[in-house]
C-alpha cells in the first residue's frame, strides 16, 4: 500500500472511486484494494471526507488556512503582550536600556531579534552596534569619581564645573549621562523659598546689589568628639556669597561679633547694610550702637522668621550638609584648622549655583612675567 501521504484532493477522488465501483456491482472491499488503500483508512477518509465535493472541499481549504491565519495572529499578539509584560517597567527612554530589555526578553522567550526590535522599538542597527565611547572616557569616569568620592553632596552639575576647571571640555548633558551610568546619587534638592511680606503689603527682604552691600551673618552649633558644644560665628557677603570669616570658639557673644566684623572692616571696608539675627548676642545694645557708630546700617529680622536671612541660612545649610556632617572633630583645634581650609575651599574651588557655576572668590594665578620683582 505504501506510505505515501494523501492530499485532500486524491482522498476525495479515491472516496468517490470507491463508490463508482460499489455502485457498478463490485464488492466494497474489493473495491478498497482496487484504489490501494486499507479498509481501516477508508474508513477513516469516509468519516471525514465522506459525501464532500470538490467544491466544499476548497471551502474547507480556505477556512482552514483563515482558521490558522486567525490563530496565529492570537499566538502573535499574545507573545507580544507577554514581550511587553516581561519588558522594564515604564518606558524605555534610552537605546543602551532597550538593548538591554531585549536580551533579556530573547533569553526569556526564545524569539528573533527582529521579533524583539520590532515589538519594543528599537532599530535593528542600534540593537547590533554597541557604543564604544570616546578614547578618553575611562580617565574622565575615573576622575568624575574621585571628584564625587571627595565631595559627596555634589550633584552633577557641580562636578562637572569642577571638571571643567581641571582642563575637560566637557558639557553638563555628558557628566550626566556618564553620572547616572555610574549610579553615582544625586543630592536631593532643595525647595524654594518665597518672600515674606508684612500684612502692609510691603516685603522685608533687602536684596544686594554689589560687593560689601550686604552683609549677614548667624551661629552654627555642633560638637567635638567628646560631646562638647562649639559655635561657629559665618560671616557672608550676600552679594558675591563669599564667606568673610568663620569664627570658631566654644563660647561667642557680643564681644565676638565686634572683633570679627572689626577684623573685616579694616581689610574689606564697611558694609552698607548688615543683615543679623534675633539671637540675644545679635540684638545686644553693644553691637548695635557700635555698628551705628562705624556707619553701617542695620537690616534687622522679625523674630521667628529665618528666612528672611536666606544667604546665610542657605550658607550654613551647605556648610552642615558638606562638612559637618561627614567630619569628626577630637579637639576645638581641629575644628579650627579643618573649617578655616574649608572655608578656603568653599571660596575658591565650590562651584556655585548661583553664580553660573563659579566660585564665589576664584584664586587668580598671575603669570610668572607679570610677577613683582623682590628687591
Amino acid at each position: 500500500m505504501g506510505n505515501k501521504r494523501h492530499k485532500p484532493e486524491e482522498i476525495v477522488t479515491k472516496l468517490r472511486q470507491v463508490e463508482v465501483l460499489v455502485g457498478q456491482g463490485m464488492a466494497r472491499v474489493d473495491a478498497i484494494r482496487d484504489v490501494r488503500i486499507t479498509e481501516q483508512t477508508y474508513y477513516r477518509w469516509r468519516k471525514q471526507y465522506g459525501g464532500m465535493g470538490t467544491d466544499q472541499l476548497m471551502d474547507l481549504k480556505r477556512l482552514q488556512k483563515e482558521n490558522e491565519r486567525l490563530r496565529k495572529a492570537v499566538s502573535d499578539l499574545t507573545l507580544d503582550k507577554l514581550i511587553l509584560a516581561e519588558a522594564a517597567k515604564g518606558k524605555l527612554l534610552s537605546p543602551a536600556r532597550r538593548r538591554t530589555c531585549i536580551d533579556h526578553v530573547r533569553s526569556q522567550f526564545r524569539i528573533s531579534e527582529r521579533r524583539a526590535c520590532r515589538v519594543l522599538k528599537q532599530h535593528r542597527s542600534t540593537q547590533r552596534k554597541l557604543p564604544r565611547g570616546r578614547a578618553d572616557e575611562e580617565k574622565l569616569v575615573a576622575d568624575m569619581i574621585e571628584l564625587a568620592r571627595q565631595y559627596g553632596r555634589y550633584g552633577y552639575r557641580r562636578i562637572a564645573a569642577l571638571l571643567r576647571d581641571g582642563g575637560w571640555q566637557i558639557n553638563d548633558k555628558r557628566v550626566e549621562r556618564l553620572w547616572r551610568r555610574e549610579g553615582l546619587k544625586v543630592p536631593m534638592k532643595q525647595p524654594k523659598k518665597g518672600r515674606l511680606w508684612l500684612n502692609d503689603g510691603s516685603c522685608v527682604r533687602l536684596r544686594p546689589e554689589h560687593r560689601n552691600h550686604v552683609w549677614s551673618y548667624d551661629f552654627v552649633h555642633h560638637r567635638t568628639d567628646d560631646g562638647k558644644v562649639f559655635r561657629t560665628l559665618n560671616i557672608l557677603d550676600e552679594h558675591s556669597r563669599e564667606c568673610l570669616a568663620i569664627r570658631v570658639k566654644r563660647k561667642l557673644n557680643s564681644g565676638d561679633v565686634i572683633d570679627a566684623l572689626s577684623d573685616l572692616f579694616i581689610l574689606r571696608g564697611v558694609p552698607s547694610y548688615i543683615r543679623f539675627d534675633s539671637g540675644p548676642e545679635f540684638i545686644a545694645q553693644a553691637v548695635q550702637d557700635w555698628i551705628k557708630a562705624v556707619g553701617a546700617k542695620t537690616a534687622y529680622i522679625q523674630p521667628g522668621s529665618p528666612w528672611e536671612n536666606g544667604y546665610c541660612e542657605s550658607f550654613n545649610a551647605r556648610f552642615r550638609d558638606e562638612f559637618l556632617n561627614g567630619e569628626v572633630f577630637y579637639s576645638l583645634r581641629e575644628a579650627q584648622i579643618l573649617i578655616e581650609q574649608w572655608r578656603k575651599h568653599y571660596n575658591t574651588k565650590r562651584p556655585h549655583s548661583a553664580l553660573g557655576y563659579r566660585p564665589p572668590a576664584p584664586e587668580t594665578v598671575v603669570p610668572m612675567d607679570q610677577r613683582p620683582i623682590m628687591h
